[in-house]
Formats: structure tokens, sequence, C-alpha cells
């Protein structure tokens, strides 16, 4: 929606600026420098507000994560028909949105976790436009998982709280929710994308009756 309101916006503001352009006389008038004034500082920071919250908003989508080459492991990663890939359960089960699958499991829920990981995003553009693109399966997180991540979602459901594994010591569960027990890193569900093993994996067909 805030792309129509960007176009809308910038219709009259390339209006205003080719007549306060072609009729610089006019900007001597009280009325003329108020449109002047509009035309080309308050409607333009507008459209530039409103356009970079658009991009900020498509660049969760997880169409545009795997719009880079280097990421179509990954996205293939999330059709593996086994159920160790934890990509491929959460995507497939809906567990977490499918539209914006990979912003969900690797964005920061910390204060400020939107920020960061937008600017990591702009961070890989970077990388893809002008640095060394690694191999996908060199492609590492910038700090170890964050159990964090992990409880956003799943702290308190009764399918974690209750899970034979969580349960076999007293301490398991308090350890994972203080984040001195890895989720990932314990061996516990340390399949993840595996893009280096594709070529052996079976995949699920989603219209597959």
């Amino acid at each position: 929606m805030s792309a129509w309101i960007v176009v809308i916006i910038a219709a009259p503001t390339i209006l205003i600026a080719l007549f306060v352009g072609l009729r610089s006389g006019f900007t001597q008038s009280k009325e003329g420098k108020m449109l002047a004034f509009v035309g080309l500082l308050i409607l333009p920071v507008v459209c530039a507000g409103l356009g970079f919250q658009e991009q900020m908003t498509r660049a969760e989508s997880t169409k545009f994560c795997l719009s880079c080459h280097v990421m179509t492991g990954y996205g293939k990663s999330l059709y593996v028909d086994d159920k160790s890939y934890i990509p491929a359960v959460h995507f497939q089960n809906i567990f977490v949105p499918r539209d914006h699958a990979c912003y969900t499991c690797h964005t920061d829920y910390a204060m400020f976790g939107t920020a960061r990981a937008k600017m990591r995003g702009m961070n890989h553009l970077l990388v893809q436009y002008f640095g060394t693109i690694p191999k996908p399966e060199d492609i590492k997180l910038y700090e170890p998982y964050n159990n964090r991540e992990c409880l956003h979602c799943h702290l308190g459901a009764r399918r974690f709280e209750e899970a034979n594994p969580h349960l076999k010591s007293a301490s398991i569960l308090a350890d994972v929710k203080a984040n001195r027990l890895s989720c990932m890193s314990s061996k516990c569900h340390d399949t993840v994308h595996e893009v280096g093993s594709l070529k052996d994996a079976t995949f699920w067909k989603e219209n597959a009756q």
C-alpha cells in the first residue's frame, strides 16, 4: 500500500519541481516560496521516508532473502523431506510464516534486533555487488545462534515444555531458557540448512496429494 502512496506523492512533487524550474519568477511571491518549499523539500523528504520504509518491509520477505543466487541452496533446504532439518520442519509446518521465514528465524529479538538484522542485510547486498561472494557452504552466522530466537516462539508451548528430551534432567529446560545449553550446538537440533549435502536429499513437494 505504501508503494502507491509514494507514487501518489511523487507525481505532484515532480510537477511542482517542473513548474518551479520553468517559472522561477513565481517563487518571488510568498505563495510561490511556500509552494517551492513544500514541493522541493517537504514532499521529497516524505517520499524518501515512505520509500525507505517500503523497502525495509520488503526486505523481511522470504522472496527478497532468496533473490541472491548464493541463497538458492538455502531456499531449497526449506523443502528437504527430513524432520531433522530444523528450517524445513518450521517452514513446511508453518511454524513460521512462509513469506517471512528467513527473517523470523534470523532477526534478533533484542531491543534493536530489527535494525541490526536489516543492517546486516544491507551488508549482504554490498558483498553481493561489490565484495567477494562466498560459497554457500562457507556462509556462517555472525555469532552463535542465541536460544532467545527459538524461545521467542517456543517458550511456554506445551510441545516444547513437555518434550521428553527436555525432561531428561531437571536442569535441561532451565539451562536452555538461560542460554547456557544451546538448542543448536548442543547437538539437539544441529541439522540446519546443510546446503553442502542437498544433492543427496529428497524433497517435499508442496502440492502433492
